[in-house]
């Protein structure tokens, strides 16, 4: 399975809301030295009306890194990819894939699969704006309109406009009546759909993503499209994305004694730059899943007691209670 360096969408980690931020991603660099990381989601208004440093602000290490945008007014797309492009992101990503009912509400996300022509406009206005990669996240489809029809005249019409790569979440979206957590979970993955997506449009990247995990027969799925996108299941365990890495991407393996040296050395850096140890350390609780001593690991690192020194030595503490 074993592919080039220079393929990075061969692996990616997906866009998490609330726990793709700088610090997590710092983390699956480590284990990924290869794949292509993307942002939480940040939407146009945050961008433009909000803190873009709290927004933007990333470690040179990321790269390769995508910033995954919310919005679906083409002015307001194009601006913020000025910025991004300005800031040194190497790819930006719209998401037409997000149910949740407050990005309904702001007409984006999933909701944007019934406006594929405004889709396009979105791309093509960020291309005008930047020359690095204009990519989409999309659902196979939403609510009753479900057909391959549907998918495949969404995805040809934004390739028309110059989008060569598509992130597919092998599942429709459910806008009324599922949480999206069940819309991670309920609606049936389709792989498929995908692979037809991919037979139909050659020329272009598809990445597939849902319902991947340790089972998933990867080997199979990467003969069949360009790349594979996970979310939490790294998340929740780094070393799973360690062992996809070194297949995908044939990455070495690091000793643990090194990650947690280099995640501690990052850590003094960040708590010195004012950055509560705390908003490091929730994203290091999957560290020792499926090891011994994984529970006091976890106890240690979430402790409030521990946690208010802001005392990045807790790290290596806690690594020696066990290791």
């Amino acid at each position: 399975m074993s592919k080039a360096f220079e393929d990075p969408h061969r692996l990616c980690t997906a866009p998490m809301l609330d726990w793709s931020d700088r610090h997590c991603r710092f983390v699956f660099r480590i284990f990924a030295p290869h794949a292509m990381l993307y942002t939480e989601m940040v939407t146009t208004g945050a961008i433009i009306h909000g803190d873009q440093r709290r927004h933007l602000d990333f470690s040179e290490e990321e790269h390769p890194l995508a910033l995954q945008l919310g919005g679906s007014a083409p002015e307001e797309l194009q601006h913020c990819a000025m910025l991004a492009s300005s800031w040194g992101y190497d790819e930006i990503n719209l998401n037409c894939g997000c149910p949740s009912e407050r990005v309904q509400k702001g007409n984006f996300g999933a909701s944007l699969m019934f406006e594929h022509k405004l889709v396009a406009q979105c791309v093509q206005s960020m291309r005008d704006a930047t020359n690095i990669p204009i990519t989409v996240k999309h659902r196979l489809g939403v609510d009753d309109s479900d057909s391959y029809d549907f998918v495949s005249q969404f995805v040809g019409t934004v390739r028309d406009a110059g989008c060569k790569t598509f992130i597919v979440h092998a599942r429709i979206a459910v806008l009324k009546g599922l949480s999206p957590k069940k819309n991670r979970e309920v609606p049936p993955l389709n792989y498929e759909f995908v692979y037809r997506l991919k037979q139909e449009y050659p020329d272009c990247a598809f990445i597939i993503n849902g319902g991947l995990d340790e089972h998933a027969e990867f080997e199979s799925i990467l003969e069949k499209v360009n790349g594979v996108m996970i979310g939490r299941a790294i998340y929740h365990s780094p070393e799973f994305l360690g062992k996809l890495s070194q297949s995908i991407h044939g990455s070495t393996p690091q000793s643990l004694d090194n990650i947690i040296l280099r995640i501690h050395e990052y850590v003094v850096n960040q708590v010195r730059n004012g950055v509560p140890l705390k908003s490091v350390t929730r994203h290091l609780l999957g560290l020792f899943h499926g090891r011994k001593g994984a529970r006091m690991w976890r106890r240690i690192l979430s402790d409030p007691d521990h946690l208010k020194d802001n005392d990045p030595d807790l790290i290596m503490r806690a690594y020696q209670e066990v290791c």
